[in-house]
């Protein structure tokens, strides 16, 4: 995954300059596309990642490590910011499902509306439909009465 300077300068907190000591050291890889220079983060990752000041604390201090005040708030403040982000976007996310609840809600009532209304609708239909064919059954007998009617007076 190649990255942009701009992009691994914010990543590993280095500015720019430093960053291009590393690249003139030959301990970061760099490619150059459409005018634009990427680095891959994961060569020379330790070189950047550990910065000199602590390598050299360590260096002089290998069995205990000092850790100042100040890179303790600021990691505790950064979790905490991190959190405050997880949880607005739970939240977020708690209140997006909500309304989309709501809406899928409403959605079911009027397809239950529909229905009732469509149920109602085939019923009247049925009725009519029955009221027709008895209509016509008894046009039927009706035409049949009087054809035999006519029949029976032409035969004598």
């Amino acid at each position: 995954m190649w990255m942009s300077d701009e992009e691994y300068c914010n990543l590993t907190g280095l500015d720019a300059s430093a960053v291009e000591d590393l690249i003139g050291s030959g301990k970061l890889t760099v490619k150059v596309e459409d005018g634009v220079r990427y680095i891959d983060p994961s060569k020379g990752a330790r070189e950047v990642i550990v910065p000199a000041k602590l390598r050299e604390l360590s260096a002089r201090n290998t069995h205990e490590m000092i850790v100042q005040p100040e890179f303790v708030e600021k990691t505790i403040g950064t979790i905490i910011n991190l959190h405050e982000k997880v949880l607005d976007a739970k939240d977020e996310t708690i209140t997006a499902v909500r309304v989309e609840n709501e809406f899928l809600r409403e959605a079911l009532g009027s397809l239950q509306e529909l229905y009732e209304e469509d149920r109602k609708t085939i019923h009247t239909l049925q009725e009519q439909l029955k009221l027709s064919q008895q209509d016509v059954e008894f046009m039927r007998r009706k035409y049949k009465l009087m054809w035999n009617k006519v029949i029976d007076e032409n035969t004598d």
